[in-house]
């Protein structure tokens, strides 16, 4: 019998570890999943547990190769960024995979400045906001700065997809879609490592740059194939895309964080745009991706359990939950608009009373009012001067929301909103990045279904 060809894909999220398999049409065949606890780090902070990490690796890719009737062909990896992985010349961790959420010591950041200058001009210069531990180089200095020790030991600081490709292939790789991801590392300007960067030795501890459609020879558990280096999985969440649409859009991800990337936008970053959370990525073809972030997902999730514990419900009741437009109107009506220079990263509903919705379904409308509210304000920051976009596309989580998106759509009447559904966006895209390499078809137009939503006048109800 004829083994069915697939390619692996490594989805890791903060939450969910997943290995996916897909055939040369992109449909996927198999899921293999796991999830585990976090650790602490040695100041008692959440972290990822590195080492259950990398053996749940090697046993998702056993199994995944012990199925008789496909043949992987190739493996490659979408991970979340702002995470380094610090390797001695052994590849064996030299430190804890520390939490990107982790507070930046305000004496790290005075001592970084007073050796290189404003963090406002740093921040134009590498399109990314002053982040503390969210910016990987920040990271990195404060690693040098704190743990010398540590930092001489270390050979090779990965970024999270670049290390899972490690483990499978053996090779030490960087990507310019991690690099390029609110890092503070790379110069968008002048298209290269930050000038500071080489002044503090740090491109010596970065592996060498490759691009992200590169792939080598691997053999693992007795099979041989071909092993990308990985993406950033909100880059590669815009590969589909950008291989099937040429027109301007705004691609809405949504997770965790709610991200609008708008590769159309070539504008410069504005210190004002910096402020209120807009950054650059680099596009797997290596050009600007304008972009603006949203802890919004969070968001949702605690609020969500605050309103299900006050009135008696289980969570996932509103995963179901229809937009009703007469409450919307009714909230809409009696709500006094707060108005916000800059975009909140907690929405308004964090300080409302839930005795003062009378049901869960009033309360649950309000909460994606206002998440909304400050989806509105931050996908505005991505949308160009000259409003050629005409078109959201929204994945991820919220992207089955019905409230989310009818709402998302009266937010912005004058543009086509639709929700997109496709098998793992983030994993689709990290096997569309290395499609070359193992795949003799060409690449497919439709893997992914879009569903429209047209704006509602609800306010006038």
């Amino acid at each position: 019998m004829r083994r069915l060809p697939v390619i692996a894909i490594f989805d890791i999220g903060k939450t969910n570890k997943k290995l996916l398999l897909f055939n040369e049409q992109y449909q996927p065949v198999y899921e293999f999943s796991t999830r585990f606890d976090e650790i602490q780090d040695e100041d008692g902070f959440p972290c990822e547990d590195i080492d259950h990490l990398r053996l749940s690796v090697f046993d998702l890719l056993k199994k995944a190769l012990a199925k008789n009737e496909v043949e992987v062909k190739a493996v490659n990896y979408a991970a979340y960024g702002a995470s380094l992985v610090y390797l001695d010349e052994n590849g064996t961790a030299t430190a804890p995979l520390y939490n990107y959420l982790k507070p930046f010591p305000a004496e790290i950041t005075g001592q970084f400045c007073h050796v290189h200058g404003s963090l406002e001009k740093l921040s134009l210069e590498t399109a990314s906001p002053v982040l503390g531990n969210l910016n990987a180089a920040m990271q990195l200095y404060r690693i040098s700065k704190e743990k010398p020790v540590v930092f001489s030991r270390t050979r090779y600081a990965l970024h999270l997809p670049q290390y899972l490709g490690y483990l499978v292939s053996g090779c030490f790789f960087s990507d310019l879609t991690s690099i390029g991801c609110h890092t503070m590392l790379w110069d968008f300007q002048k298209n290269c490592y930050h000038s500071w960067v080489k002044q503090e030795g740090f491109d010596e501890k970065l592996a060498p740059l490759q691009h992200c459609k590169h792939t080598v020879d691997a053999n693992f558990s007795g099979s041989s194939f071909k092993s990308g280096i990985g993406v950033h999985d909100s880059s590669a969440a815009l590969i589909p895309y950008l291989v099937n649409f040429h027109e301007p859009f705004i691609l809405l991800s949504t997770g965790t964080w709610c991200i609008s990337l708008n590769p159309f936008n070539n504008e410069p970053l504005t210190t004002e745009e910096l402020k209120k959370d807009c950054l650059c990525y680099l596009s797997f073809e290596g050009r600007p991706v304008k972009a603006s972030r949203l802890f919004a997902g969070h968001e949702h999730e605690q609020q969500l359990k605050r309103i299900a514990g006050h009135f008696q419900q289980q969570p996932e009741k509103f995963k179901t939950l229809l937009f009703d437009p007469v409450v919307a109107a009714s909230l809409r009506r009696a709500e006094q608009e707060e108005a916000y220079e800059t975009p909140v990263h907690t929405s308004v509903f964090d300080r409302r009373d839930l005795n003062d919705f009378e049901s869960d379904t009033v309360a649950y409308h309000r909460l994606m009012m206002d998440i909304i509210a400050m989806q509105k304000r931050s996908t505005l920051l991505v949308l160009d001067k000259g409003k050629k976009t005409k078109r959201i596309f929204v994945d991820g989580g919220f992207s089955h929301n019905n409230i989310y998106m009818n709402l998302l759509a009266s937010s912005f009447p004058g543009m086509e909103v639709y929700g997109a559904s496709m098998a793992q966006a983030s994993a689709l895209g990290a096997a569309l990045a290395i499609h070359s390499s193992w795949n003799k078809y060409a690449m497919p137009n439709d893997i992914i279904e879009f569903k429209f939503y047209a704006a509602m006048q609800f306010n006038e109800l």
